[in-house]
């Protein structure tokens, strides 16, 4: 009886690898790329998964072309509360906004779990990039220099469009939302994913720009050609921040390893992250006026005290 060898595959997706390519892969690059985003409009020219569609593609294809392993995607993110209810009443309005929210002690929780699952896995590095805009890229920053000092596995966090423009500090207002950048990477990286053809009639100059759904109103000079160079780019990042971060685990190695278990990671909440969560800048309201009483996003305004 014939014994028929498996048929050779490069793949980068861990929940589509075979244990044995895992294993293999693990011993080759240890590295593991995490992608976060948000269901949310982008425009009616762009999916509403955009956020974290293009994360994980850019994650992908940086596994693909420097080696290491790519988690499952997350989509639920921040929104909603705070700040982003503001954000959400004037560009989004009063229209179903199809969102795949979790308030933010939800989300940067199940981060813990993410890095504690990548650690017990035998990583030596991890990359949490997230596709998704607004404040909460700087709290995920807080969180990873909250847990590294727990983890031999070194940890970097970091939001798409740092990868896109390094050492730039945007703090929002160099990235857009469903307009030129954004709808140029989906482009290049999704593009079953975008229809230009939905883009909205322009409005001329002295007429008043409608809302629709949150549409950056340079989305008209998008082209998979822009969106392929910025990917690109953030592709290189990637790879070179992971090789940095093996380099620094080679450095000084661990003396043994052992997974943390589920309630250390609960003791490092309530002792280490709980204390300053009130801090992190999802959890505030950054001078955003409240949206009226009668309005769709005033339900989950209110910031409840977390402390």
């Amino acid at each position: 009886m014939s014994t028929v060898s498996p048929k050779p595959r490069r793949e980068v997706r861990w929940e589509r690898m075979f244990p044995d390519e895992l294993e293999s892969a693990i011993a080759a690059k240890p590295v593991v790329y995490f992608a976060y985003g948000l269901c949310e409009p982008h425009g009616p020219h762009n999916a509403l998964g955009l956020d974290g569609l293009k994360a994980y593609a850019v994650c992908c294809r940086a596994a693909a072309e420097h080696g290491g392993i790519v988690a499952p995607a997350d989509m639920w993110h921040c929104h909603e509360l705070g700040l982003f209810a503001s954000w959400g009443f004037q560009r989004v309005g009063e229209v179903q906004p199809y969102l795949t929210a979790v308030p933010p002690w939800v989300h940067f929780k199940n981060v813990c779990y993410h890095v504690r699952a990548a650690d017990a896995a035998g990583f030596h590095a991890a990359i949490l990039f997230t596709g998704h805009y607004g404040p909460n890229w700087r709290d995920l920053k807080t969180l990873v220099g909250i847990l590294q000092p727990h983890f031999a596995m070194r940890i970097y966090g970091l939001p798409e469009f740092e990868a896109n423009r390094p050492g730039f500090d945007v703090d929002g207002k160099s990235n857009d939302h469903a307009g030129k950048v954004e709808t140029s990477l989906l482009l290049a990286l999704e593009p079953e994913c975008v229809d230009l053809s939905r883009l909205p009639t322009r409005p001329g100059p002295d007429e008043p720009r409608p809302l629709h759904f949150a549409m950056g109103w340079n989305a008209y000079q998008s082209s998979q050609r822009i969106g392929e160079r910025m990917a690109a780019d953030e592709v290189r990042f990637l790879g070179q921040k992971a090789d940095e971060m093996l380099a620094e685990y080679a450095a000084s190695p661990p003396v043994e390893r052992s997974p943390l278990s589920f309630e250390q990671i609960e003791v490092i909440w309530d002792n280490e992250v709980r204390p300053v969560f009130k801090e992190f800048r999802t959890m505030q309201y950054l001078d955003r006026p409240a949206p009226p009483p009668e309005s769709r996003w005033r339900v989950n305004y209110e910031i409840p005290d977390r402390s």
